[in-house]
């Protein structure tokens, strides 16, 4: 029988399996959430999963459909019940093949994931670009030769309004005024067209604020007449299953046909779906939702649009449109009203977009004339700087190691991750936290299942171990410290942070440098920035997105990732991205206030910048550790009791 690899995501866990067993046995093995109440027995049809098929470059698998066993009886009746959606598969009824990289749905986990993209407070002035107008047109008579179109012109013009009305409201007019005795509402978008008529009644119209991260979604829903946030919702992105940072998914469109089409409908797909549940909840109707705006990185924001980001993966990385978009929903396939609009904000380069750019405008009052660096710390970090005047911006590549991949034990920020990280400078004994529980835990947390170590764990840990001299400044390992905590490996070490029996938690050598490469990318990148407008001054530091908000200012700044943070200096704004796409749509003046404001940003390519290397490799030290010396770090076994490990 073969061995195989098995991917789950989103968790990002990896399992090895065997010829013909099958996937909810697998899973379970694994400790992956999902739900079953049966006991995979194929009774209640809840361990649904999809399957992604292709090349995925980022777990190194060709995923082929013969990878998979075919449906099974029980299968098929639930597709025939309507209980199973044709692409999916229950886990307990599907037997390994092959290698598999294989999605756990939202409606298929015991718990979703710790997404926090919560909205924060918008200051802005309630202006949108959809108005409702109640009308009273005359009854016509056979004497003035009435047309009702012209009358309706009128009407709009007591209100200050001068709009003409389209075609789907041309269409809907005449029937609304004799059924509800000349009386309707006019939907005006822009204040000069009349999209759509409404009878007489109380309902109000809505729009939707969208950030598309390579993580989750955020949508926001907000009342245009009021301008109050009534419904806000996250979800994982489902094209994590095509590699958990951007690049990854575009190597997979490179390498399948077709690729692109797949990605950009499970992005649609998701959203309709979230838009969806967000109408059933606030019981409003499709014609209700009549605006989205979103906002993303580039390739996030042409996948959306439906534009294959190819050129964005090579040199030198063009982008197919980088000013404000807008269409039809009806393009879109969102399960929009065909008079909505879907718009995208503008680009700055191509590795800085939109999701930038919202950030941008909901700190742009803060950032005039003053010195602010904006910060949203990802697989690709974005930044702008402004300095007298001037707003400079620059992307650096960190690559996912603050998000948990290419950490041994990093995970996505799920309930039983580790988020928060002590260790006492005597004892050298650690102690964390860990999402979904408040309390400290101790070095062997009974009864406490931790998974693993996310993005601000991840922070915290490479502090920790250099404040309390685990590590020199050169981030090699110092196991003569504290020797029954560390174990060789190879010609290196590694520590043990957690000693639960089943899933020791390590951080190792290999851990650190994935790290200081990270955190290298985007010092020199805020270097490279602060020299080409001359800022030679403390600035304010602005963390942006879902990550940024979790992060202790201390540890930003002990950690180095900035130069010359000072944590009183370090903010975090929250989901500035997607608060940003929401001021566009409240307030069509900030729509043309971004847009103007872009066009003056200055973009540097740190890529061409021949300083960039000697920045980075100077970035690469822990600021806080000792100062290494020639015998730190050497691989001196030492006895310990470590239960066979």
């Amino acid at each position: 029988m073969g061995a195989y690899t098995i991917i789950f995501t989103p968790s990002g866990i990896r399992s090895d399996a065997q010829d013909g067993e099958n996937i909810y046995d697998v899973a379970l093995r694994a400790g992956v959430d999902m739900q079953s109440i049966c006991g995979g027995k194929g009774q209640c049809r809840r361990c649904q999963i999809e399957v992604g098929t292709g090349k995925h470059a980022k777990y190194k698998l060709d995923v082929k459909e013969n990878h998979l066993s075919d449906l099974s009886p029980t299968e098929k009746r639930a597709i025939h019940d309507g209980d199973l959606s044709v692409g999916r598969r229950l886990a307990c009824r599907s037997t390994i093949c092959g290698d598999l990289v294989i999605e756990i749905p939202s409606d298929s986990r015991e718990h979703k994931s710790s997404i926090s993209k919560k909205s924060a407070i918008i200051n802005t002035r309630l202006s949108p670009a959809i108005k409702l107008y109640w009308c009273q047109l005359p009854v016509p008579t056979l004497e003035d030769n009435p047309v009702d179109g012209e009358a309706l012109v009128k009407a709009l013009k007591s209100f200050g309004v001068t709009a003409k009305p389209n075609h789907h409201s041309l269409i809907k007019l005449q029937k609304t005024l004799s059924d509800h005795n000349r009386a309707m509402i006019a939907v005006v978008r822009d204040g000069c067209e009349i999209i759509d008529i409404w009878p007489p009644s109380d309902k109000d119209a809505y729009g939707a604020a969208l950030d598309i991260g390579s993580t989750s979604l955020a949508l926001y829903i907000y009342n245009l007449s009021t301008g109050d946030l009534v419904y806000e919702q996250a979800e994982m992105n489902p094209q994590i299953r095509y590699g958990e940072d951007v690049m990854s998914r575009v190597s997979y469109i490179m390498m399948n046909k077709g690729g692109e089409h797949k990605l950009t409908g499970d992005i649609r797909k998701q959203v309709a779906q979230m838009l969806t549940l967000a109408r059933e909840t606030l019981d409003i109707e499709v014609d209700q939702i009549l605006e989205l705006a979103a906002v993303g990185n580039p390739i996030m924001h042409h996948l959306f649009l439906g534009i294959n980001p190819v050129e964005l993966g090579q040199a030198p990385f063009t982008l197919a449109l980088k000013d404000w978009f807008e269409a039809p929903a009806s393009h879109f396939d969102l399960g929009m009203a065909d008079v909505a609009r879907v718009a995208c904000l503008p680009l700055i380069g191509g590795h800085v977009g939109a999701d930038t750019t919202g950030a941008y405008l909901t700190q742009m009052d803060r950032m005039v004339d003053r010195s602010v660096l904006l910060v949203d710390i990802g697989t690709n970090a974005e930044i702008l700087l402004s300095h007298k005047g001037r707003i400079a911006a620059a992307s650096s590549p960190t690559g996912p190691a603050f998000e948990g991949a290419e950490i041994s034990s990093g995970v996505r920020a799920t309930i039983g991750a580790i988020e928060r990280v002590r260790i006492d400078s005597e004892s050298k004994i650690p102690k964390v936290k860990i999402i979904g529980h408040e309390k400290w835990l101790s070095d062997n947390p009974e009864g406490h299942n931790i998974i693993g170590i996310c993005g601000s764990g991840i922070f915290e840990v490479m502090v920790e171990l250099a404040n309390s001299g685990l590590m020199d400044n050169t981030g090699l390992f110092i196991p003569t410290a504290a020797p029954e905590r560390f174990l060789p490996q190879g010609k290196s070490w590694k520590y043990l942070l957690i000693d639960q029996p089943d899933n020791p938690i390590y951080i190792k050598q290999t851990d650190i440098r994935a790290v200081q490469l990270a955190k290298a990318a985007l010092h020199a990148g805020v270097q490279l920035l602060t020299e080409y407008l001359g800022c030679d001054e403390p600035y304010e530091i602005l963390l942006a997105g879902a990550f940024g908000t979790h992060l202790d200012a201390k540890y930003v700044a002990d950690i180095g990732i900035i130069p010359d943070a000072i944590a009183r200096n370090i903010y975090s704004i929250g989901n500035a991205a997607g608060m940003g796409a929401a001021m566009t749509i409240l307030n069509s003046d900030d729509k043309r206030r971004l847009i103007e404001a872009v066009s003056h940003i200055e973009k540097i390519e740190t890529a061409m910048e021949p300083k960039f290397q000697d920045y980075f490799v100077a970035a690469m030290r822990f600021p806080t550790a000792p100062q290494a010396t020639s015998d730190m770090g050497k691989n001196k076994r030492r006895r310990r009791n470590n239960k066979g490990r």
